[in-house]
């Protein structure tokens, strides 16, 4: 299992090649789609949730006791905490409605 690695050289040999990438004579169903671009949306909502609670930390450190501050902080971790439950929702709602269509694709989003 490779965690944020990328073998450049093995990725330039597929693109000379052309094995890289969409093969876009191939026609692709809209749950195709959707199934290869759950993923980087799940990942990214990651990013953004972990950001945001980054954000809110920091201007709750840096907010001096000013009250205002202390509240639009403890606001953005709010909003990030209400995203991440959202995330894990929307995790678990593709998962068993992939497991009742049967959509295989789904199932193993990360693996």
């Amino acid at each position: 299992m490779q965690l944020a690695q990328i073998d450049f050289g093995q990725l330039y040999r597929e693109l000379r090649q052309g094995n890289a990438g969409f093969d876009f004579n191939q026609s692709l169903t809209l749950g195709q789609i959707i199934s290869s671009l759950i993923p980087y949306i799940f990942v990214i909502a990651g990013l953004l949730l972990l950001l945001y609670l980054v954000f809110g930390g920091f201007g709750l450190m840096t907010s001096r006791g000013d009250p205002k501050a202390v509240a639009a902080a403890k606001e953005k971790i709010t909003f990030a905490v209400a995203g991440f439950v959202i995330i894990f929702v929307s995790y678990w709602i593709v998962q068993i409605v992939g497991q009742i269509l049967g959509i295989q694709d789904i199932l193993d989003i990360f693996g």
